[in-house]
């Protein structure tokens, strides 16, 4: 039973395989270079592929929480929105407010971010942290979302 849902997430991943692939051509048409190499590159594509994969596990729970398409958006906007926002993708961590600070250094896209950048084009980032953020999420989501499309087979 648990095939169809990793069948699901895998179809997720290769379509994020595809998009990031498309995305780093496009980078390197328009003069994106990596000053950190090609191997250390490839490592921050792999973490950002796994942590896609690990959400693809998250959005399958939510998923199979609700009842239609519009309550499974409603659902995952609250999720997204903090993590997004409160995070170093937009802002540096060291500009929010210190109340925001503690939740935005150790939450889990601030670190798969400033890892995938520590690893793609250099500054801080721990990998190690992020891959233990994407583990920890695969580990708790996959039994829950294969939990939840047993129970409603």
């Amino acid at each position: 039973r648990s095939a169809v849902m990793a069948g699901r997430t895998t179809a997720d991943l290769c379509r994020n395989i595809f998009v990031v692939l498309l995305m780093t051509v496009v980078g390197v048409a328009v003069g994106f270079r990596s000053s950190t190499g090609f191997f250390s590159f490839m490592g921050g594509v792999f973490i950002l592929l796994a942590f896609a994969y690990a959400l693809s596990w998250g959005f399958a729970v939510i998923g199979l929480m609700a009842r239609n398409a519009e309550t499974a958006q409603a659902m995952a906007f609250p999720l997204l929105f903090p993590l997004t926002f409160a995070s170093s993708a937009f802002v540096p961590v060291g500009s929010m407010p210190g109340w925001l600070q503690a939740f935005a250094n150790n939450q889990p896209v601030t670190v798969v971010i400033d890892a995938c950048r520590h690893l793609m084009v250099g500054g801080t980032g721990s990998p190690w942290k992020a891959l233990a953020w994407t583990i920890g999420m695969v580990a708790v989501l996959v039994p829950l979302a294969v939990r939840k499309y047993r129970k409603a087979q």
